[in-house]
């Protein structure tokens, strides 16, 4: 049986912090949006920030359904799947809020990534979720799968880039609005202040 808590601490930040790989899910207000589900993943790139709060970075994609749908309604779920040891799954229900480059929150969530390179990548927010609802439940038909090692093609790719050239990157992939035409990551990026 699943329960739910009322923080994030304990077992539960340990066993979060300890996966490699979450699931993000969000979407719009209207009926007949797109509903995106995403992986994410890179050793260091998501953070307990305190027993309510939790970021990620968010990094160059092709896509930007994840920030377009917090910018409309801030409503997120983050999911983490035990696939090696016990079974157990955990999500945490809440708020969630892209912060950019500008923002002047920036360095100091910055600060919780101490292990990530902020020039690779293509950094374009930091996605900050507040915790409303806090579960988890058995996982038994989660099956067993090894973690490896993170890829090394996405910094391979991006870190070639420079502020301008992200820019002529995201006007191409269109992430300035979302597939449903909500507003996505405002173009152009302003300068990485790392």
């Amino acid at each position: 049986m699943g329960k739910t808590y009322e923080r994030i601490d304990g077992r539960l930040r340990t066993f979060i912090e300890a996966q490699p790989l979450f699931f993000t899910a969000t979407a719009p207000l209207s009926g007949d949006g797109t509903v995106n589900l995403s992986p994410k993943g890179l050793t260091g790139s998501f953070a307990v920030v305190d027993e309510h709060t939790v970021a990620y970075l968010d990094f160059a994609g092709s896509t930007a359904e994840t920030v377009a749908h917090l910018r409309e309604n801030g409503r997120i779920t983050l999911m983490w799947c035990a696939f090696q040891g016990p079974p157990n799954i955990v999500r945490v229900h809440g708020r969630g809020e892209p912060v950019f480059r500008d923002d002047p929150r920036w360095a100091e969530l910055l600060g919780h990534f101490p292990d990530i390179d902020a020039t690779q990548h293509g950094l374009r927010a930091i996605i900050v979720v507040t915790a409303e609802l806090v579960r988890d439940s058995c996982g038994y038909a989660v099956p067993f799968m090894s973690y490896d090692e993170d890829r090394d093609l996405h910094g391979r790719r991006f870190a070639r880039e420079d502020d301008a050239s992200l820019s002529e990157y995201f006007a191409k992939r269109q992430i300035a609005q979302s597939m449903d035409g909500l507003p996505g990551v405002p173009l152009p990026l302003p300068p990485t202040t790392v």
